[in-house]
């Protein structure tokens, strides 16, 4: 591990979280982050390789340093966009514009329940505070001077909601370190990306990869490459170029399956091919893309087939957009359950081990790393330490343990999916205030805690597409194949998570206060800020209706328990999911040639499997059709060909990015918009 490649791989993350925010809502190009495996960042690589090593020749990267530097990137990667900035900040102010607009969050004087300090405080400059940042300071082609940020109105906010992070992001490495060994060396999980990263790793002297001299890698990612830069001048220039179609409309069709229309299932017959997802399905069991690419089919149909009865899957019972209790979400928290049993079960050898050694209680093991001990440790402080800073934030002991363990699952079972499945956009379709909610009651919880917990859960797991965790998988399994220190890595890459956020906040802020908050989405800015206070709102005017008292607190004590109230729709829909996995785990270990695998039920009701479904399908179909006739012999000289299909489409959306930059820092004008990876 040189300090090349730990400086290179610093300021790599220095750059993502620098310019995410200006390429995704400036420039508007393919999102800078956007999924688990960023075509920026990816894309990147494979230009080093290609182009840059070559030209170095004596100062070359070798694959350990790059290594070293991809980690350190992604690190930072999960700050600047939807893992936290992305939400961080419009939920810190926007609730206070927000709220002269709304006459029942003035009414209940919603806002100003909020613990103390953990949004902005105009302190009387409304105009400067609130007003700058929703209009912006700029006028024309002039800036805003960095001065005139009111940078002192973030500073108390901030220093609650960074630590808090740092200690959610210091226990998921942690949590990585522990979890690592099992799936890596005992499971013998196939890791996609880590795959398709290794591929084009160069050796360790900085020699060429064995993949860049297959003729087939050559010619296939060359024509993906020009097909979609063809597509973005064509976007450019329509009167002139002709774009070779990547969307297919097959709504007509849509009549031979009544059923799975009413349930939303029509955008299935409009798919779009995504080539990466295509390539990766390949490298991974047939099992799992049979079930990704049918997944949402099944679901849909499902959805379509109870709706004809009168029951509908997706409308909220509760509370409003995503904060809402919704049957879909606690199906798919019950399959999350699921999984993280069978991931706990699977290992219970190896998980008890580490845990008797990270309390000191048992004898060394060989196969207990010093790595994953320490990150026990690690891991069991900082969860007791995130515990605490909830509880100072008015949430009780025993709520916040199970705020935590929620939070906790979702990460880790999202990593396991993009572990196993390479599935590279995903995320939880659950959130830990509402499954306490639906399953507890708000009697029971009372309206403040739940106040709170929405919005801990809008800052730090509203949008977790671009987390963490799943990259601290990938690169563990990278540097661990390159035999690098581990723990040394993870330490290096909480610093890379220091060292984005002193740059992605200020970068965003300045932004956001020169351009006006409509520079952003209007789902960050508007829908994920009125979350909380919207469902808060709706919890006390229904507790009112009841005869409650909304401002009561819970019982105090254990006392409160006797107050549980669970929904029973989200109840059963919880039980649904969790029963669905685990008989769909046993008849997968009981059965050979069972077709189905568990994480189908994880994913299957979310709106990726909807996007890259198809693409899924379509993978699993040449696979089992080069498997069958070919053997494993075809198997493996097609296998450049699907690495090919990968970095080809990385490159035809890095390229539009870096042209995007250019050409708005030339003319000072909008590029045109052109997306490739789904995110």
């Amino acid at each position: 591990m040189s300090i090349r490649s730990v400086t290179l791989g610093l300021l790599g993350a220095a750059l993502v979280c620098g310019f995410c925010f200006f390429n995704d809502w400036v420039l508007r190009q393919t999102y800078l982050v956007g999924n688990n495996m960023p075509a920026s960042i990816y894309g990147a690589l494979i230009l080093t390789v290609v182009a840059l090593n070559p030209i170095l020749r004596r100062w070359r990267l070798s694959g350990r340093e790059l290594a070293v530097v991809l980690a350190l990137t992604l690190a930072g990667a999960a700050v600047p966009g939807g893992g936290l900035v992305r939400t961080l900040i419009p939920t810190l102010v926007m609730p206070h514009h927000i709220e002269k607009t709304q006459p029942a969050w003035r009414a209940a004087q919603i806002v100003q329940r909020i613990p103390a300090g953990a949004l902005v405080d105009p302190a009387g400059d409304d105009d400067r505070v609130i007003g700058g940042y929703v209009q912006g300071f700029g006028k024309g082609g002039q800036h805003v001077a960095v001065r005139r940020v009111p940078w002192q109105a973030w500073v108390r906010p901030l220093l609650i909601w960074v630590p808090f992070t740092l200690t959610l992001w210091g226990a998921l490495i942690a949590l990585s370190l522990l979890l690592h060994r099992q799936w890596s060396r005992h499971e013998h999980l196939p890791y996609p990306i880590a795959r398709f990263t290794e591929a084009l790793l160069p050796g360790d002297d900085g020699s060429c990869p064995p993949m860049l001299r297959e003729r087939s890698f050559w010619v296939t990612c060359g024509v993906v490459l020009a097909i979609h830069l063809n597509n973005f001048a064509a976007a450019w220039y329509p009167e002139v170029l002709i774009r070779v179609p990547t969307s297919f409309d097959f709504t007509a069709l849509g009549r031979l399956v009544p059923a799975l229309v009413r349930g939303g299932g029509l955008g299935l017959f409009r798919p779009h091919l995504y080539l990466v997802i295509i390539g990766l399905a390949y490298f991974i069991p047939s099992d799992i893309a049979f079930s990704f690419g049918i997944a949402p089919f099944l679901w849909y149909l499902l959805a379509g087939t109870l709706a004809a009865y009168g029951i509908n899957l997706m409308a909220p019972i509760e509370g409003t957009s995503y904060l809402s209790l919704n049957p879909q979400s606690f199906a798919l928290l019950g399959a999350n359950l699921g999984v993280m049993i069978t991931i706990l079960y699977t290992g219970r050898h190896y998980y008890a081990g580490v845990a008797r050694r990270s309390l000191g209680l048992g004898p060394r093991r060989e196969d207990v790393t010093r790595e994953a001990v320490w990150g026990g440790r690690a891991f069991m402080a900082l969860a007791v330490l995130l515990i605490v800073q909830l509880c100072l934030a008015g949430v009780r002991p025993l709520l916040a343990s199970l705020y935590v363990g929620i939070m906790i699952m979702g990460f880790t079972v999202l990593s396991r999916v993009i572990a196993e499945t390479g599935q590279i956009y995903m995320k939880c379709y659950f959130w830990p205030c509402v499954a306490l909610w639906g399953l507890l009651g708000a009697p029971a919880i009372g309206s403040q805690q739940l106040l709170v917990m929405m919005l801990i859960t809008t800052v730090l797991f509203i949008d977790p597409r671009e987390a963490l965790m799943p990259f601290m998988a990938n690169s563990l399994k990278v540097l661990e194949t390159r035999r690098l220190p581990l723990g040394v890595s993870s330490w290096l890459c909480l610093a890379a998570l220091v060292l984005g956020l002193a740059v992605a906040i200020p970068a965003t802020l300045y932004i956001k206060y020169d351009m006006g908050s409509a520079t952003g989405d209007s789902w960050s800015t508007i829908t994920v800020p009125r979350g909380p206070f919207d469902s808060a709102v709706l919890i006390r005017q229904k507790l009112a209706a009841q005869g409650l008292d909304p401002d009561a607190a819970p019982a105090r004590g254990l006392s409160w328990l006797g107050q549980i109230e669970p929904n029973l729709t989200c109840t059963v829909m919880t039980l649904v999911g969790l029963g669905l996995v685990l008989v769909c785990t046993a008849a997968r270990l009981r059965c050979t040639r069972w077709p189905l695998h568990p994480l189908l039920f994880v994913s299957w009701a979310a709106t990726p499997l909807r996007l890259m479904g198809p693409s899924y399908l379509l993978g699993w179909f040449i696979k089992t059709l080069i498997v069958r006739y070919g053997g494993s012999g075809l198997y493996n000289r097609v296998k450049p060909i699907m690495i090919g299909l990968i970095a080809g489409e990385l490159l035809g959306a890095l390229f539009p990015t870096l042209f995007g930059a250019a050409y708005y820092l030339i003319t000072g004008r909008q590029p045109m918009m052109f997306n490739v990876i789904p995110g």
